[in-house]
């Protein structure tokens, strides 16, 4: 049987597997299986059997295996295409004929690939010019985070995929024609032979424009594909390890620099390390991916069933994990196969090939493609960080699709003009004398049939080496969908595994990070059992769902949305809710930080009290616990006892975070600086008298333990929090009315709307009402009023979250909010939460001079429990008189100072003890914020 005879009969056999997975697709559609509903895959066979003729024609002793593998590429990839994205699937089909036409024209057109190497340096330029023209202004395009596009009109086009093709030309000239010089080290040191400038200065230049795509487009995926490309043609060449040794040296210095250097690469390096800690957001791909591998499992789910369609642009870069969910670890594995398949044929070819020239196309043809799949599969599995590329022939997108082609037409070619091993070889004439007697010695394997042994001896180690690289995928690719399946399937974060089982009523609850606090359980009855995972965590923001006696939290606040009635994601959606379709629930997201509000809590053991943490630029709320806590397996009990009159969970049920008012002590003295700094009444360094005692409307104003400093500024006087200063100032310079007015614009007496829980209204009296006396203990925070209006200031956890977040948010106050955004069941997003802000509180200027007071308290004040090592620290203390044992301790304060990412206000009842007037609360607030630093990645 002749080549061509074997290439008709291998396409053969694989169109009625491409027209079966097709068949599969348009069934899971509902659509019937017509002549005219497979005309794609028929029309795609008959495109290849056209291709097959002009090979026949035009390169009849070209490979016969390479034409049917890239047939059976193309077919799973139309087929997913229109399975994920069936609006893109015509322009995928029109891409993929003109790729086949391409790919016969290269044939037509290259004849001879030696006369084409003598335009080596046109081809450099071309495709230098190609790498680097994204970073054009007009015309360069950023999308989806890389500058790998042009956008000229309507018409966009990615020309780092024909800049490849134009550099395997130029290398494999190049290479072809200064092999022997590659080939020989003339600069010893010791025992050892070292490249001299000349011959090292190519593998620097590549590693500098490598490192310019990667740094200017943000394109990790074209930046590694050339650089090792490069490296594997010179080392196929010269047959010299320590390029390989140097290369990857400057790689991995490189690799430092750009994780050093830039944020988006350490986001794609964390996310790769750990995807699951932002599973909602930097994480989210990489996250569902692998819950679309773990659901596929051995066989799969089937195609047309899996949940792929949820990753953004599945059909491009994570297309692969769409076909390994569907079809399972064969199917996944069958496509790896596929490209070790044609990586064999390409090395085959390349070892065979009569010329230089044509043995290095081959070889930067097939290390193009086949380490494009390598990178692109091993980011989507996990095996190494993700890059934006596609994996050729199958994902979604022409100018991929285009060079494909038109490499492989190159491929084609020079399998044409093999001879093999035992034929005479074109540049295989001795040219030992070229290079002097130690060249001749050192360079003498590398020329004529014992050169091309040699060069094979190189390709076979090349090919081993990507054969060790694609088994390392597959049994990556076993680990997570078979080993790993069940855990992966059981995360809490894991939306699959969430829709699969919210056949239910309400949606699922999760935190921003992805761990669920509520879930819908069907049970055999066919009802369905609200359950609570995590137990106790942010109890009081979830809420409770009791049939018997009603809601509360985020259960009751998102009820309409988490049973499907709200926020709708699509028009089918709605369609569906108006036609009484029965469908699952919309999944609530909330702001919450879980390792936050779990440290939160802890610190919160042993005593009643709560904790509020802020992202003060956006109001996100990261953590609110509240204790005593109570487990939603308790609940029911807790409001039956409740009900009936005999609670004895000590007021578990309150919380205490939003739903409790509290004196908020010398916290409330960051409202009374705001007022004296805002109004030109004082400045930090304004000198007041802080003694011991103070007679101040007829009557005594105290200092914290009796202790007396005399003059000091403003600014030491927030330090040690002295009440007879503040207090003097605030009756003297302020005022009962511009401090009540201050207060109002922090939120004070005012009805607060948009922060997804109840929220009592923090109070401050009528100053009509208020005496000079009780107008200086508000200014330090303390109520001591008795009028018709409320004694003021009394004030939630929340409130005084907010008062700092204003002065961290250069003055501007933003609604705290729980909900971070609603999902319906196809993870498709329906509402996303976005800033609102409530008002500019106070310039920028009194906003960092607040900041500048507040970092005093933390290292020269009574603060200092809340210092961390590293991190500068801005808070304020605070002692709220009660009448306990013990006066309630309170801090607020916020980190890093000059650029605040969390906001956190700590409250512990009855938690000063003794003469310690900084209390329990410090280092507790100290806690949390270095959590909240850590989960950002800023510890």
């Amino acid at each position: 049987m002749t080549r061509r005879n074997t290439e008709l009969l291998l396409l053969c056999l694989a169109a009625p597997f491409v027209v079966l997975l097709f068949s599969m697709v348009l069934v899971n559609e509902g659509t019937q299986l017509t002549l005219e509903t497979l005309a794609v895959p028929v029309g795609l066979f008959g495109a290849f059997v056209v291709a097959h003729i002009g090979v026949r024609i035009l390169a009849k002793n070209a490979d016969p295996a390479i034409l049917p593998v890239v047939f059976a590429l193309s077919g799973i990839g139309i087929a997913f295409v229109t399975r994920l994205a069936p609006d893109l699937a015509m322009r995928q089909v029109m891409w993929l004929f003109l790729g086949i036409a391409l790919m016969v024209v290269v044939l037509a057109v290259v004849r001879n690939l030696d006369k084409l190497a003598q335009y080596k340096y046109t081809f450099m330029i071309v495709g230098i010019v190609l790498l680097l023209m994204p970073m054009l202004p007009g015309i360069g395009q950023e999308v989806l985070g890389s500058r790998i596009w042009i956008k000229i009109g309507s018409f966009s086009f990615q020309p780092g995929e024909i800049a490849k093709v134009c550099i395997v030309v130029f290398l494999a000239s190049y290479l072809a024609q200064n092999r022997e010089m590659l080939s020989v080290f003339t600069v010893r040191v010791g025992r050892f032979y070292l490249p001299d400038v000349a011959t090292i200065g190519p593998l620097l230049v590549m590693w500098g424009i490598s490192f310019a795509i990667a740094v200017f487009e943000k394109d990790l995926g074209s930046a590694l594909v050339c650089f090792v490309l490069f490296l594997t043609m010179l080392y196929v060449a010269s047959g010299k390890k320590m390029f390989l040794f140097v290369g990857f040296g400057l790689a991995a210095l490189g690799c430092v620099i750009l994780y050093a250097a830039f944020g988006h690469i350490q986001i794609r390096v964390n996310t790769w390390l750990d995807p699951f800690s932002d599973a909602m957001n930097t994480g989210y791909q990489l996250c569902q991916s692998i819950y679309s591998l773990a659901d596929g499992g051995m066989l799969g789910v089937g195609v047309g069933n899996g949940l792929a369609e949820n990753i953004p642009v599945v059909e491009s870069d994570f297309i692969f994990a769409a076909i390994a969910e569907e079809t399972g670890l064969l199917g996944g594995a069958g496509v790896l196969l596929l490209f070790l398949c044609l990586a064999i044929r390409g090395f085959a070819t390349a070892a065979r090939a009569k010329s230089d020239v044509s043995s290095f196309v081959a070889v930067g043809v097939t290390v193009t493609i086949v380490l494009q799949a390598f990178i692109i599969v091993g980011g989507v599995t996990r095996l190494i960080p993700l890059t934006g590329l596609t994996l050729p022939f199958i994902s979604q997108g022409g100018s991929s699709l285009l060079a494909s082609f038109i490499g492989i037409g190159l491929l084609l070619r020079c399998g044409d003009e093999g001879t093999g091993i035992n034929s005479e070889v074109k540049d295989g004439t001795m040219r030992m004398r070229a290079i002097g007697a130690h060249g001749a010695q050192r360079g003498a394997g590398d020329t004529g049939v014992l050169g091309r042994v040699a060069l094979g001896r190189r390709l076979t180690s090349t090919m081993v080496a990507f054969a060790l690289l694609f088994a390392a995928l597959v049994a990556n690719l076993t680990y997570i969908m078979v080993f790993m399946a069940d855990e992966y399937q059981s995360y809490p974060g894991n939306n699959h595994t969430l829709y699969k089982e919210a056949r239910t009523e309400r949606g699922s609850i999760s935190t921003y990070d992805g761990v669920v606090l509520a879930e819908s359980i069907e049970q055999e009855n066919g009802t369905y059992e609200r359950t609570y995972p995590q137990g106790s965590l942010a109890s009081h923001v979830v809420g409770y769902y009791s049939e018997q006696y009603g809601l509360s939290g985020i259960e009751q606040s998102m009820n309409d949305t988490l049973k499907g009635q709200e926020n709708f994601a699509s028009w089918s959606d709605v369609v569906s809710f108006l036609a009484g379709v029965n469908t699952p629930g919309n999944d609530v997201t909330l702001t919450l930080n879980s390792k936050i509000q779990r440290t939160a809590e802890q610190v919160l053991q042993g005593y009643k009290g709560a904790v509020v943490a802020i992202d003060p630029e956006t109001g996100a709320v990261l953590a609110s616990a509240s204790t005593p806590t109570y487990s939603n397996a308790d609940v029911d009990a807790l409001l039956e006892n409740a009900a009936a009159g005999g609670d004895t969970s000590e007021g578990a049920l309150i919380n205490r975070a939003t739903n409790a008012l509290y004196a908020p002590g010398s916290t409330f003295k960051l409202v009374t600086l705001t007022a004296l700094l805002e109004n030109g009444l004082a400045t930090a360094n304004t000198q007041v008298e802080a003694p011991a005692f103070a007679e101040i409307g007829n009557a005594k104003v105290t200092n914290a333990n009796d202790v007396g400093y005399g003059a000091i500024t403003l600014k030491r006087a927030t330090e040690v929090s002295s009440n007879t200063a503040f207090g003097a100032l605030g009756a003297d310079k302020v005022g009962a009315e511009l401090l009540v007015e201050t207060a109002d614009k922090f939120g004070f007496n005012q009805t607060i709307d948009g922060v997804d829980l109840p929220l009592y209204t923090s109070l401050m009296p009528d100053p009509a009402e208020m005496t000079t006396w009780e107008t200086a203990w508000a200014a330090c925070g303390q109520p001591v009023g008795q009028h018709e209006s409320p004694a003021g200031p009394q004030a939630t956890v929340m409130q005084m979250a907010m008062v700092a977040a204003a002065i961290a948010n250069d003055g501007v106050l933003e609604i705290p909010h729980f909900v971070e955004g609603v999902y319906n069941a196809k993870g498709e997003r329906s509402f996303t939460a976005s800033p609102k802000a409530y008002g500019t509180v106070m310039s920028k200027q009194t906003a960092d001079s607040i900041t500048d007071m507040m970092l005093g308290v933390v290292q020269n004040g009574t603060g200092r429990d809340a210092s961390i090592k590293g991190v500068d620290v801005a808070g304020k203390t605070g002692t709220a008189e009660t009448n306990k044992e013990y006066n309630d301790s309170w801090f607020v304060g916020f980190a890093p100072a000059d650029n605040p990412r969390v906001v956190v206000a700590v409250l512990i009842e009855e938690g000063v003890h003794g003469s310690d007037e900084s209390g329990e609360a410090s280092s507790r607030a100290k806690s949390v914020i270095q959590t909240a630093l850590e989960a950002q990645g800023l510890l």
